[in-house]
């Protein structure tokens, strides 16, 4: 194993050097293998004394310190000048089969000096929750951290209650996030923005190396790669729940899988994090919640933008600006997948838009629906989706003007069927399953997690297996938790 000190290896005030806190008991509950070989990383190594330290504490086996990262953040608008990585360290980076560099990231693993009086430890709900979810949604398509491994610690860790502990291992193209540079903005360290904002460019975006202005070259490749991931949680009725300066990834992918869920029945102002108490990060915020964490990173850029304070906001507007489009195109392109069209008319966005007044007026479960306007494609029948529908929502009448969009799509029901079928998932991490794998685990069974994984990993396929079902009325999740 090849394992490099990248970041590490950037000044000092980048991070802090740790010493592993070697853990009671550790034990692996779940080791994605197929990723472990991607990443050239053996797993029966993996599985053995050694390899449980490198998983559990981040005892790196050529002897040197893994390190916590420092960032700031902006936490549901209000500005922290330092937080970083309080129960998290990065090991290091290894190099995968595709040439790719890749962190390789513990989260539970222990105090760190950004600790803040914590102790540093995660409870195994929020370490399965993310390792369930965060392969989830790489199944589904969408750029996101991976889960290499879920460990128990052999010890408890306070929370509401005694809980045991957990350690996730997780793997990402960077842990850098918009707080990251947030963080050094706040000092008035200019040139550890550069130097951040360099090894950002040559880790993620090097293309960007020999543009006029790479710094602003980089502020538009990020806006892009944001507006295209929030799209993509849109369209499979994702809510990420704490969508901070700090949980932003400057890579593009979704990171921090905290109090996340996913929409059951439709609602554009639904928000399941406990802590969210005003709704800022609900559903249909999201967009608006990306752009404005996006004019944060903007706001530390400006120094490199251009020497004249005026000429680099108006670079910094015109590269947010960007931001719609790409939304837009992502969002529409993704609602014409949806709804089985190829080709392009004007108004498909309005086609889309209806469809959504109709599922919110009658509380419609938001996967199902498209699954089932999937299968009414193939049958000639919309009965099924009708049902999904309280009355008054007027579902019926949209039905009728989308299959005579339809029609005008001259190709087979079955080509039509097949794309939205493929596009459609059958599953999601239902928040209700979550919960029931949850619980099953702390009580000892990790059978329902080990299902639920494997079910979740295949999610355009059909099956038997019951969890494309809808909560029943008490089966419904009302909030979610951080964990920490």
């Amino acid at each position: 194993m090849q394992l490099s000190r990248i970041y590490a290896s950037l000044p000092e005030q980048f991070s802090a050097p740790l010493t592993p806190t070697p853990l009671r008991n550790p034990q692996i509950v779940a080791l994605n293998e197929p990723l472990a070989r991607e990443l050239g990383l053996d797993p029966d190594w993996l599985r053995s004394p050694p390899g449980l330290a490198f998983l559990g504490q981040g005892s790196r086996p050529d002897g040197t310190s893994p390190v916590a990262m420092a960032y700031a953040g902006h936490q549901f608008g209000h500005f922290v000048p330092s937080l970083g990585d309080g129960r998290a360290m990065l090991v290091g980076e290894v190099t995968d089969r595709a040439r790719r560099i890749r962190d390789i990231h513990l989260k539970g693993s222990g105090p760190t000096p950004f600790s803040r009086r914590g102790d540093g430890r995660a409870a195994l709900g929020p370490v399965l929750r993310e390792y369930v979810v965060s392969e989830a949604m790489h199944a589904l398509g969408i750029p996101t951290t991976r889960a290499l491994a879920a460990l128990t610690t052999g010890e408890s860790v306070m929370r509401e209650t005694m809980q045991p502990g957990g350690v996730i291992v997780r793997i990402a193209s960077s842990h850098v996030r918009v707080g990251t540079f947030q963080y050094f903005a706040a000092q008035g360290d200019t040139q550890s923005v550069r130097i951040l904002a360099d090894h950002v460019i040559g880790r993620l975006y090097p293309e960007l190396s020999d543009t006029e202005n790479p710094y602003l070259a980089l502020l538009e490749a990020v806006t892009a790669r944001q507006a295209e991931l929030v799209a993509r949680w849109m369209l499979v009725g994702f809510i990420h729940g704490v969508m901070n300066t700090d949980n932003m990834s400057i890579a593009g992918e979704t990171i921090d899988f905290g109090p996340c869920a996913f929409l059951d029945a439709y609602d554009p102002a639904k928000v399941f994090s406990f802590i969210d108490q005003n709704g800022r990060y609900a559903y249909g915020n999201q967009p608006d919640m990306a752009l404005w964490n996006l004019g944060r990173l903007a706001e530390t850029l400006l120094p490199l933008l251009d020497t004249n304070h005026e000429r680099a906001v108006e670079q910094a507007k015109s590269a947010l600006m960007r931001f719609d489009g790409v939304f837009n195109e992502t969002y529409l392109g993704g609602w014409r997948r949806k709804l089985g069209l190829a080709l392009k008319e004007d108004g498909d966005a309005r086609l889309a838009g209806r469809l959504l007044t109709a599922m919110h007026r009658g509380e419609a479960d938001f996967t199902l629906t498209f699954r089932r306007l999937g299968d009414a494609v193939q049958s000639g029948r919309a009965e099924d989706v009708v049902s999904l529908f309280r009355p008054g929502s007027k579902i019926e009448d949209w039905i009728g003007d989308w299959k005579a969009r339809l029609d005008r799509e001259e190709r087979s029901a079955e080509a039509c069927h097949t794309d939205m079928q493929a596009t459609n998932p059958r599953i999601i991490p239902r928040n209700h399953r979550i919960e029931e794998m949850i619980r099953s685990a702390v009580a000892g069974d990790y059978t329902p997690f080990h299902r639920l994984t494997e079910a979740l990993s295949r999610p355009f396929e059909g099956g038997t297996d019951g969890f494309e079902a809808p909560p029943t009325a008490h089966e419904q999740v009302k909030n979610t938790f951080c964990g920490t």
